[in-house]
């Protein structure tokens, strides 16, 4: 007897998918708000920072550990596979500006409601992510927000660019503000 596959249309994906990033999004207010407000602006946004850059370096450590295992190594083209390819933004597109390659997400399902909510600036931390993940993949590498809905950008644009000593020395030392990695 043939069991019957179960299938979803791509709208509902996206919808349960969209669904999952609201709820993320808010878990992350939740932790950043009440960090800051039990330890002021400045230590709460600073252990927030340090919570963010270790979930990074699990998601990169991930990412690597996928590379080796299809044979791969850690250069910046294999990075794959940590964000859904439906849900989290209205439409993503790669463009060329010179010898950059760069990606633009548009409606980032994570950035409206910190938008709606207010809550730009700490909704802003959570995007730390990106850069932690790719040094935590490569450290000779950083995917950065060229511009970011939290910003007040219109959508998030990224490029990977080398890091320098500074960012590597920083991003390794758990007591050193390490946010300008994403400038």
């Amino acid at each position: 007897m043939d069991k019957q596959e179960e299938v979803v249309s791509l709208a509902d994906a996206k919808e349960q998918v969209e669904k999952v990033c609201k709820r993320l999004a808010i878990l992350h207010l939740a932790f950043s708000k009440t960090l800051v407000d039990e330890l002021g602006e400045e230590k709460g946004t600073a252990l927030a920072l340090k919570a963010i850059k270790n979930y990074g370096i699990w998601v990169g450590k991930g990412a690597q550990k996928r590379a080796k295992n299809a044979g791969l190594d850690n250069s910046p083209e294999n990075y794959k596979g940590d964000l859904p390819a439906y849900g989290m933004h209205d439409k993503v597109e790669v463009t060329q500006d010179g010898n950059e390659k760069r990606t633009k997400a548009y409606g980032c399902v994570m950035g409206k409601v910190w938008k709606e909510l207010g809550e730009e600036k700490l909704g802003r931390l959570y995007c730390y992510v990106d850069p932690a993940k790719y040094m935590a993949f490569n450290p000779e590498f950083k995917l950065i927000h060229i511009k970011a809905m939290t910003d007040g950008d219109d959508y998030c644009e990224f490029a990977v660019r080398p890091t320098t000593q500074k960012d590597r020395d920083d991003f390794i030392d758990n007591d050193k503000d390490w946010s300008h990695i994403d400038k």
